[in-house]
């Protein structure tokens, strides 16, 4: 797509768009629960992905302090595990950590390699910096760069966020590339001038048909031909 090539920087958004967030939650969950357990695995997927949303919102909103992942999925745990009847504190504090092994999606390591030979390739999450460090190395991802909105104590759509990829990129915002499978991540993008991508995923915020970005694609492998093209 000839309206996204003239970019100097690639950033990648990391859970949900390169790795499997929820089903990595999930079969920590599943590992988790008692063999008499009779809690739906999925039923506790979302009562975790609740209370993360629910608990990055108040953050947002200024009705608590920022805490970073770390301390939100430990909390997350702690309710599944009430909820489940878990009360091994081993297992409850393998379950906190079971965002730090997820799975990358079968495109995510190539894409990556492929275009970190054209372009500076940084990743921005929302996950905490002990986070990344864990995640990355299982899930073999591999950066010039990996950024976290821990460094301006934020979550994005935040635009402080924002500003740490173009910051780090050294470059105009239109220059820089923001690819996501969310939609809400790729409207915080683009308010804050940077150029936009939505990747499909099985998982993610599809975008609604008011959105504008500058690219739509059906995985990485359409992503990197559209940029290395030419």
């Amino acid at each position: 797509m000839a309206g996204i090539r003239d970019i100097e920087a690639v950033v990648f958004d990391v859970l949900g768009t390169l790795v499997d967030e929820p089903g990595g939650l999930r079969a920590g969950i599943r590992d988790a629960l008692p063999a008499s357990g009779g809690e739906s695995v999925d039923d506790l997927l979302a009562l975790w992905q609740r209370h993360v949303e629910t608990e990055q919102q108040s953050i947002a909103r200024g009705d608590r302090a920022y805490a970073d992942t770390g301390v939100v999925d430990g909390e997350a745990a702690r309710r599944v595990a009430a909820r489940a009847g878990i009360s091994d504190p081993a297992a409850i504090a393998r379950l906190a950590t079971a965002g730090q092994r997820l799975s990358p999606w079968h495109d995510s390591v190539a894409a990556l390699e492929r275009l970190a030979r054209r372009f500076p390739v940084l990743g921005l999450s929302n996950a905490s910096r002990t986070a990344l460090l864990r995640l990355n190395a299982h899930a073999g991802l591999r950066w010039h760069q990996v950024l976290s909105a821990e460094a301006v104590s934020a979550y994005k759509p935040a635009p402080e966020v924002y500003r740490l990829a173009i910051d780090a990129a050294g470059c105009p915002p239109g220059r820089v590339l923001m690819v996501a499978a969310h939609a809400w991540d790729l409207r915080g993008a683009r308010a804050s001038g940077m150029r936009t991508a939505y990747v499909r995923r099985p998982v993610g915020d599809p975008p609604t048909d008011a959105d504008v970005f500058d690219g739509r694609f059906n995985g990485l492998d359409d992503l990197v031909t559209a940029l290395t093209a030419g």
